[in-house]
């Protein structure tokens, strides 16, 4: 029996937005084992991997976010395994602030701690990715999409969002090269779908051809 989108898409949003609150409150606060007489310039200084992991991070979920909005614009009805694969995914997303705040610790630690560090965050971002690619893969067989979506449109935003996790592998992987230049892949990889693509909205004032 299918359900409503509505109520699903209004408790993703609130999902991300918790989760992006979360990371702010871990992420943006001094180490209060930090020195108190230490002057603020200094302890900015300091504390620039957990601010550069804020930033990178932020944009990631937002990224989440509007690939989420978008596509759910193609989501005429809901099933139970649609609900349970779209739940999965916001797991992930709701892990990604610890996921973050524990990379944002050891970028100054060992480089065991850099990689393990840098491994949960990966799997979180992975395991999002993997859990929104089995959403929409689902809605697309099960027949849950809009029936005048464009076939081939669809298709095109199949395959742009399956190159997501595979681009996620490729950030952690330069872990292992330097933690930071992996901090700023994954950075690259949201400027590359900003760019608008396939399932994205289209500009103001100008009509699309995705429903007949």
């Amino acid at each position: 029996m299918s359900r409503d989108t509505a109520r699903v898409e209004a408790f993703s949003d609130a999902v991300i937005a918790v989760a992006l609150t979360l990371m702010a409150v871990e992420l943006l606060q001094f180490n209060p084992e930090g020195a108190a007489d230490t002057d603020l310039v200094s302890r900015l200084r300091q504390e620039w991997r957990a601010f550069l992991a804020y930033i990178i991070t932020f944009a990631v979920v937002g990224q989440i976010w509007l690939a989420h909005h978008n596509s759910w614009r193609y989501v005429v009805r809901v099933d139970q395994m649609l609900l349970v694969l779209n739940l999965l995914m916001l797991m992930f997303v709701a892990a990604i602030p610890f996921t973050a705040n524990q990379l944002s610790d050891h970028l100054r630690g060992s480089d065991v701690d850099q990689q393990l560090s840098a491994a949960i965050y990966v799997g979180a971002v992975l395991g999002e990715a993997l859990f929104f690619n089995l959403a929409w893969w689902w809605a697309r067989w099960r027949g849950l999409l809009n029936p005048d979506l464009d076939p081939q449109l669809a298709a095109s935003v199949s395959r742009r969002y399956l190159i997501r996790p595979l681009l996620y592998l490729f950030a952690f992987a330069i872990v292992f090269i330097n933690p930071i230049l992996s901090l700023l892949a994954y950075l690259l990889l949201v400027a590359i779908y900003l760019i608008r693509g396939p399932g994205d909205l289209p500009p103001a004032g100008r009509a699309e051809d995705e429903c007949g």
